[in-house]
């Protein structure tokens, strides 16, 4: 008689934390498509990392995430995501990384990503600057 109360008692115990989760059925979920392309001639940038991370009302990005790589047309997709903010992240070889924050709100979504190239970096010093510049004086060289 004590074994079938032992059980009940622990079934019991574990109900509060089973009712506290979420029934992934209940909760809506989207499809997502991505189309990666290159900005300077629209062409599809394959095997781009696409990298989606929830995002808490506070803008806080949570932990874990999910990966997906583009295909040689690149696309990329992936059913299941639950509504709500959600950044993404673009990374591929060669390409800026993109970076942005959507609304997930609807059944189906689709987006198009265009990376551009890195550009130069300026700077307050041109070229030219440093061809008439003299090398700096060394404080601890001996006069000649």
């Amino acid at each position: 008689m004590k074994f079938p109360c032992a059980c009940l008692l622990a079934l019991l115990a574990f109900f509060p934390l089973a009712s506290g989760q979420r029934n992934k059925e209940e909760e809506p979920t989207a499809e997502l498509t991505f189309l990666v392309l290159k900005d300077d001639n629209g062409k599809p940038v394959r095997n781009a990392a696409v990298i989606m991370h929830s995002v808490n009302p506070k803008g806080k990005q949570g932990r874990g995430g999910l990966e997906l790589k583009t295909d040689a047309e690149g696309k990329a997709s992936f059913d299941g995501i639950p509504y709500g903010k959600l950044r993404v992240q673009v990374l591929a070889q060669g390409f800026q990384t993109f970076g942005e924050d959507y609304e997930v709100d609807r059944a189906k979504m689709d987006f198009t990503i265009k990376l551009k190239r890195p550009q130069d970096q300026y700077s307050i010093y041109g070229a030219d600057d440093k061809k008439d510049q003299k090398p700096p004086s060394d404080p601890n060289a001996k006069p000649q």
